[in-house]
């Protein structure tokens, strides 16, 4: 059995990492989601929040959250900017690396109540964290008893 460091020069699983994504990818896609942020959702009295984390994520420029066809979408690029800075510096070969972290394409989407316009939608960015508040996605939704008449 070989040892294998951060040092070897061959990954050992990038062919059967690369065969898991090829496996398990939608087949006919085009473009490969290779990030998908963890997600929380949170009820705050009538509103909903909705948390995503983004570590390392330019929201501003790379992320965009809109409503469209009664859905909450959020989608972005998670960008390896080492990976682009280092690729043009000198002529000389990129050092090897090993990375758990994830970059790409993301998108992820979430259904709302028929009654929820885009004007209840707001969203912030702090340590990390995209929260986006649907405000009054809960209001109206407690059950009221009808009576019931006999005669």
């Amino acid at each position: 059995m070989s040892n294998v460091s951060v040092f070897t020069r061959r990954d050992p699983f990038a062919e059967f990492d690369s065969l898991v994504r090829n496996a398990f990818s939608p087949s006919g896609s085009t473009s490969r989601l290779d990030f998908t942020p963890a997600v929380e959702t949170v009820r705050d009295g009538d509103d909903v929040v909705v948390r995503l984390e983004l570590p390392g994520i330019d929201v501003s420029n790379d992320v965009t959250v809109e409503v469209t066809n009664g859905r909450l979408v959020v989608k972005g690029e998670r960008r390896d900017e080492r990976a682009e800075s280092k690729a043009g510096e000198s002529g000389e070969q990129p050092a090897r690396r090993i990375s758990e972290i994830r970059y790409g394409s993301f998108e992820r989407s979430f259904g709302l109540p028929g009654h929820v316009t885009a004007e209840a939608v707001s969203a912030s960015y702090d340590a990390g964290i995209l929260a986006v508040r649907v405000a009054g996605v809960y209001a109206g939704t407690e059950p009221t008893r009808i009576e019931i008449s006999q005669g």
